[in-house]
């Protein structure tokens, strides 16, 4: 990637942040993952090896406060990581995203016990986590007993369940018709993750099933218990989920985009009605590629953007007010959009400039666009849209929902 692209595309990662270092381990890996991306991306299935080094490079400990043995980043640097990543790979950067997702409802949900218990084992234990809190799924259900609950049924969508070594799970109370949220062993008998998922990008993301059978699930290890009202600092985990979205889908268009400048500069011919020697001399490819430049700009600037309110709001803990909340959905909403739009537009119009033989399946270029296409359709763009229109029109800040 060129370093003039790699300057206008960094974050604004704030300048006393202490993990730059980060940032070099994090495009180390990216282009260790690169070399085998198109390939793995065909074959589909479960990155074994691959998450291996993920665990190895200690980014998994990222989010975590340093008073737990952590890093203690900040979120815009989190989201640099995840960008980074997704520009090689970004079924592997989806799975260390919702990793950290998972940390962060720990820190959201979690009482101070839980948090250093769980935190600090997955920093001595280099645990990695999975998700199974798809919160429209109410197929796991918890019955009560006197030590905890027995969960039963099956999650879906449960992105890095496969190779996880805990889990965090929702499942539904029908006596308070709310669901409660906990953390697991993957391993914890009763559980069993179905390496399932065949849909036709994010080919390595885990997004599996995981199925239920008589868990017990111990008092200890509920985060937010049946009929628990939420409070503005617990809906903050649908924010932190939606900017992890918005990178990746950034991600996906930076790395669309890197790839077609590379090619458009080392391989592409000009069209013979061009009237010039080389494809990046053309004015009309000059102009195309400023009409895409000019989606992935502000789609930058916008997420960053949004990474620094989110450090607002997440830091101020117990004290964010729902107004606070409010705003920051708004922010991360113009940001999801922007990079929505983005991700499906350079990910589709690069062929129109790389032309015919960049369909190649030796290149796999086919596979941002795949990975963007169905990764965008985790929820509808229309409501983000609304919840904007809304917004400028009267002032009103989205409902908090696991989606807004």
């Amino acid at each position: 990637m060129s370093s003039a692209f790699l300057h206008s595309a960094r974050s604004q990662v704030p300048a006393q942040e202490p993990l730059q270092d980060a940032i070099r381990i994090a495009t180390k890996l990216a282009a260790r993952l690169a070399e085998t991306a198109n390939a793995r991306d065909q074959a589909g299935g479960h990155a074994a090896q691959e998450r291996e080094w993920l665990r190895e490079s200690g980014l998994l400990t990222l989010s975590i406060p340093v008073e737990f043995g952590g890093q203690g980043a900040s979120w815009p640097l989190v989201y640099q990581v995840i960008r980074i990543l997704a520009r090689a790979d970004s079924a592997l950067a989806h799975v260390f995203g919702f990793h950290h997702l998972q940390l962060a409802g720990l820190q959201l949900y979690g009482s101070a016990q839980q948090q250093r218990r769980l935190l600090t084992l997955t920093v001595d234990e280099r645990l990695f986590w999975g998700n199974a809190l798809n919160p429209l799924d109410k197929r796991v259900t918890a019955s009560d007993t006197n030590s905890g609950f027995i969960l039963d049924g099956i999650k879906s969508f449960s992105s890095g369940s496969v190779g996880s070594d805990w889990l965090t799970v929702s499942a539904w109370h029908a006596p308070t018709q709310t669901a409660l949220i906990a953390a697991l062993p993957t391993r914890q008998d009763g559980v069993s993750v179905q390496a399932d998922w065949d849909a036709f990008g994010q080919r390595q993301t885990d997004s599996g099933n995981v199925h239920f059978q008589a868990v017990a699930l111990p008092h200890e290890l509920v985060l937010q218990a049946p009929a628990q009202a939420a409070t503005p600092q617990a809906t903050v985990r649908s924010q932190i989920a939606q900017l992890i979205m918005s990178n990746l889908y950034l991600g996906i268009a930076e790395g669309a985009f890197e790839a077609a400048r590379r090619y458009t500069d080392e391989q592409a011919k000009a069209w013979f009605a061009s009237g010039v020697a080389k494809a990046t001399e053309d004015p009309l490819i000059q102009h195309r590629y400023g009409q895409l430049w000019l989606l992935l700009r502000p789609a930058q600037v916008l997420a960053d953007g949004a990474a620094q309110e989110l450090e607002k709001v997440f830091r101020k803990g117990a004290l964010v007010t729902a107004r606070e909340r409010g705003l920051l959905a708004v922010f991360v909403a113009e940001a999801k959009c922007l990079a929505h739009k983005a991700g499906l537009e350079i990910s589709s119009q690069m062929f129109e400039l790389t032309g015919a033989r960049s369909t190649s399946a030796q290149y796999g270029f086919d596979r941002y666009w795949r990975n963007v296409r169905v990764h965008t359709l985790h929820d509808p763009i229309d409501y983000k849209l609304r919840d904007l229109g809304r917004f400028a029109l009267n002032g009103t800040v989205p409902e908090p929902t696991a989606y807004s």
